[in-house]
């Protein structure tokens, strides 16, 4: 081999030599990335070979810990069904027109839910309602009559002070309340106070003042004029307000401060309980007269079996009622409140003929 050939040979080994040098790294990191493809390929065999046999129920979901807020777990939902979900919806009370059952009686109106019970007695006897109007303006006088001896039928004007202590002690002591409604006498020179109920006034205003004196105070069981010798003759301005007592349940009695008043006509016409005052036993303010009143209202009740007298809180009444009313029982007489009277004669064809002349020395006095 000559010179020149080896030098050649010698050349292309180096040069060889130096590109495999090269190359090396290329070729290292060639192998590792098929090695590394090998593995996953290999791992992800395995992981699907172990899915096939590894139990369904021993798989489980990897725990990630991120706060969440709680949330109920979702119920159960029933199975659809054709029959009704009684167990799921509310049940509705049962109805008595469904079940047969009798419907619930109506509450009784106010003038029957209100009223006191009258006293009892062995024997049937005649009945004296005595009513004392204008009361809870003159306070001492107001509270002496509350302790008087009862059942009375104490009437209280809607302007008083304290109408809620005064009748609520009325009640406690055992007497039975009207609401004495102020209305227009004839004589304009009376004034029968705030309020008043008046025959020239529109039906708003009356309207008005109507419900303002029905609010007053509760727990009583009908009304009866105070004055009113006027507007108790206007057939307008009476069925206009006994249009509102009867829509409160209440009863009406006419005190008959004019014998020409129709409140009591108009009160039977209407559906109202109604009954007029027999006697005034104190429009003459001295014991002999108020004792020949009493002894009047007496012998009315005796003849018919019933009698409504009418007095106000006067010194020289109460005198008279303190030493009166003791005796009632023991003379034959049973003391009631008026909504026991009413009851007796609220039927049309009895009140007809159950209201006989009035006694006194005059019809009426506003």
């Amino acid at each position: 081999m000559n010179v020149r050939k080896w030098a050649a040979r010698r050349a292309l080994g180096g040069r060889w030599r130096a590109a495999v040098r090269r190359g090396a790294p290329l070729l290292r990191r060639a192998a590792a990335a098929l090695a590394g493809a090998g593995i996953v390929a290999l791992g992800a065999g395995i992981g699907v070979w172990l899915a096939d046999v590894t139990p369904r129920e021993a798989k489980r979901t990897p725990i990630v810990s991120v706060s969440l807020p709680l949330v109920a777990p979702p119920q159960p939902q029933p199975e659809p069904t054709d029959e009704p979900a009684d167990d799921l919806a509310p049940r509705a009370e049962p109805q008595p027109e469904l079940l047969g059952a009798p419907a619930e009686a109506p509450a009784p109106p106010a003038w029957r839910r209100f009223a006191v019970a009258a006293p009892a007695a062995s024997e049937p006897a005649p009945m004296i309602a005595l009513v004392l109007d204008d009361m809870g303006v003159a306070l001492d006088r107001s509270w002496q009559a509350i302790g008087l001896r009862g059942p009375l039928t104490l009437a209280y004007l809607p302007y008083a002070q304290d109408l809620a202590e005064q009748t609520a002690a009325a009640r406690r002591a055992g007497h039975e309340l009207l609401l004495h409604l102020p209305m227009e006498p004839d004589d304009a020179g009376e004034d029968p106070g705030p309020n008043a109920l008046l025959t020239g006034l529109d039906e708003g205003e009356l309207g008005r003042r109507l419900e303002w004196n029905l609010g007053r105070f509760g727990a009583y069981v009908g009304v009866n004029n105070h004055m009113g010798s006027r507007l108790t003759r206007d057939a307008a301005a009476m069925e206009f307000v006994l249009a509102e007592i009867k829509a409160r349940g209440l009863l009406f009695l006419d005190s008959r401060t004019t014998p020409d008043s129709i409140g009591l006509r108009l009160a039977r016409r209407a559906g109202v309980p109604a009954i007029r005052r027999d006697v005034f036993i104190d429009n003459a303010a001295d014991a002999e007269a108020i004792a020949a009143q009493l002894a009047a209202l007496e012998a009315l009740a005796r003849e018919r079996g019933f009698a409504v007298g009418i007095g106000h809180p006067r010194p020289a009444t109460l005198k008279a009622l303190e030493a009166w009313l003791p005796r009632l029982a023991e003379r034959g007489f049973a003391l009631v409140p008026i909504s026991a009277i009413v009851a007796r004669v609220s039927a049309p064809h009895e009140l007809t003929a159950a209201q006989g002349p009035l006694a006194g020395p005059r019809a009426g006095a506003d």
